[in-house]
């Protein structure tokens, strides 16, 4: 399932991606932009905005009740049926791009020699060049996961 989230929507955009799920964000799109870009790309339409979600007839779309990103994502989780788990930490945080794996020895040069020296599996994003490993943020992001999950009926 592929999404495309309003400019009111970017941190469930990022925990979207987060989750491995395929979601479009932009801070400035127009309306008919958005929409067309839904419609051309087969996305679901994530919206805050009352008026953009009446608009659009026949376009497969949301309108995401809540302002706290955890009761976001939970939405979007129990009314899609997303799967969570399968595909974490799969995509590139900023760009959405899949993310590729690399041998620790490409990045040698290119992160702190701490993390090169206690860190064995590295991803790279080749759209924005971000290389990503297995930290505390990563930790900690699971745990924020588990708990929403806990809350799913």
């Amino acid at each position: 399932m592929k999404f495309i989230a309003d400019c009111m929507l970017g941190k469930l955009a990022k925990w979207l991606r987060i989750l491995g799920y395929d979601t479009l964000y932009y801070r400035a799109i127009d309306d008919d932009t958005l929409m067309e870009m839904a419609r051309r790309t087969h996305r679901v339409l994530l919206t805050r905005d009352e008026e953009v979600f009446q608009k659009f007839e026949g376009l497969n779309k949301m309108f995401i009740r809540s302002d706290y990103l955890s009761d976001q994502l939970r939405q979007v989780i129990e009314e899609r049926k997303l799967i969570v788990g399968d595909r974490l930490f799969s995509r590139c945080i900023l760009c959405n791009t899949e993310l590729i794996q690399v041998n620790k020895a490409e990045v040698r040069d290119l992160v702190p020699e701490y993390v090169f020296n206690t860190q064995r599996y590295f991803s790279f994003c080749q759209q924005c060049k971000k290389i990503y490993w297995k930290g505390t943020h990563r930790t900690k992001m699971i745990e924020k996961l588990k708990i929403l999950e806990g809350s799913i009926p």
